[in-house]
């Protein structure tokens, strides 16, 4: 049996870090530009170095994002860049367009290539193509179902990459035009400004009265909003397939989701994984996945298409836990220094999560400012990255999350 990668999102450093803390055996991510999300933080080359660095001592792979579709004026300065990159121990890149294919073996003949989901390669003949010219592995499309899947590995051999968890596009592929014409950003150049998420009434001009059969409330329709893709239960149809990584979306989101969602995946991964027989999907699991703010889930096309059941209407957002604060240092004496990301007071009841679905609560009694003298009742007020001591009865390690249930208030 194939053991897959868990690969994960790094939108910046402090994202990487995260996902190394956590558990990923491979994070994707992307220069200033030519990636997918150049609204992310994002990484400089000198930034770049030092992520390599720090994965490759831990033993994790890193992907480059370069699956934009660039137009003629932008080949010159992709150049430049892959030029910039070629000295880089990427592990792969990660590529859409075929002239970028053609340009990337000009420039660094020798390095291994990925395709993106934004490819569209949804049957083995157009994944035997691919591999013709030199790509390893392929993200099959989204809207790819499991039997394809199946087949397209066992008849070219290839590597599959599986989205597993995250944000979808209502448009094929994520190939989505909303953005350009709505916002001017356009969302194949890595600018989305997500338009599918915004509220929508949808009338036709000559049939006033008269509506498309969807539930909606007070503000509107959400016909184009997705809910987020959950494959967690079906994990081990997805292994038997052959898939070669698991991947997860989310170079945008917070580190809160980036943890949370990996140390669930990587638990369920390694369970299968020492006893496939008697693997379960766990109560704790989906609970843990419930408490991120996502839009609602769904199987996408993994079994069919997905019809009204991949539609969420209620809300944008469903969220029930807020992040409130990272472990940056643990000292001699056992206290830990925390990063504020948001409020802390005495009182309240908070919950601290780290690997292996490690969690802790704790009714804080006690704040200190670091460095400071005496205790204080209330912290990231005023000042959000304000750096605090807590006073911990459990273990706890750096990059340790701390988060809080929405409304528990002393």
């Amino acid at each position: 049996m194939r053991k897959p990668e868990l690969l994960a999102p790094a939108g910046n450093m402090e994202k990487l870090e995260i996902a190394v803390h956590y558990g990923a055996d491979a994070v994707y991510l992307g220069g200033k530009a030519f990636g997918l999300r150049n609204l992310a933080d994002n990484f400089t080359p000198v930034e770049m170095a030092e992520a390599l660095k720090y994965c490759h001592s831990r033993g994790v792979r890193a992907y480059l994002t370069v699956n934009s579709y660039p137009h003629n004026d932008s080949l010159e300065g992709l150049e430049q860049f892959l030029h910039e990159m070629a000295g880089l121990p990427f592990d792969a890149y990660i590529v859409a367009d075929p002239g970028v294919i053609d340009l990337v073996r000009r420039v660094s003949p020798q390095r291994e290539l990925h395709l993106s989901t934004q490819a569209n390669t949804i049957n083995w003949m157009s994944a035997r193509f691919w591999q013709r010219h030199g790509v390893t592995r392929v993200n099959l499309a989204r809207e790819t179902r499991l039997t394809a899947m199946t087949e397209t590995i066992a008849r070219t051999g290839m590597e599959v990459e599986v989205f597993v968890h995250g944000a979808l596009c209502i448009s094929y592929s994520g190939r989505c035009l909303l953005s350009s014409v709505m916002a001017g950003r356009d969302a194949n150049q890595g600018e989305c400004a997500h338009p599918c998420r915004w509220n929508y009434r949808l009338v036709e001009e000559k049939r006033p009265g008269e509506y498309f059969p969807v539930m909606e409330d007070t503000n509107g329709t959400f016909i184009f909003n997705s809910r987020d893709l959950c494959l967690l239960e079906h994990l081990p149809a997805i292994i038997a397939a052959g898939a070669a990584s698991l991947k997860i979306e989310g170079r945008m989101k917070g580190i809160n989701y980036v943890a949370s969602v990996l140390r669930v995946y990587r638990q369920a991964l390694d369970a299968y994984l020492a006893d496939p027989a008697g693997w379960r999907c766990r109560p704790e699991w989906l609970e843990e996945l419930s408490k991120l703010s996502h839009r609602g889930y769904t199987t996408g096309f993994l079994f069919g298409e997905p019809r009204n059941v991949g539609q969420e209407y209620r809300s944008a957002y469903i969220r029930s836990h807020e992040f409130v604060g990272l472990v940056e240092e643990v000292r001699e004496d056992g206290t830990a220094v925390v990063g504020v990301r948001n409020r802390i007071q005495s009182g309240d009841t908070l919950e601290v999560i780290g690997p292996g679905m490690r969690t802790h609560g704790l009714l804080v009694d006690h704040l200190a400012v670091v460095d400071g003298d005496g205790s204080i009742t209330r912290a990231g007020a005023a000042n959000p990255n304000q750096r605090i001591v807590l006073v911990l009865p459990f273990r706890v390690e750096p990059f340790d999350l701390i988060r809080r249930e929405k409304g528990a208030a002393p």
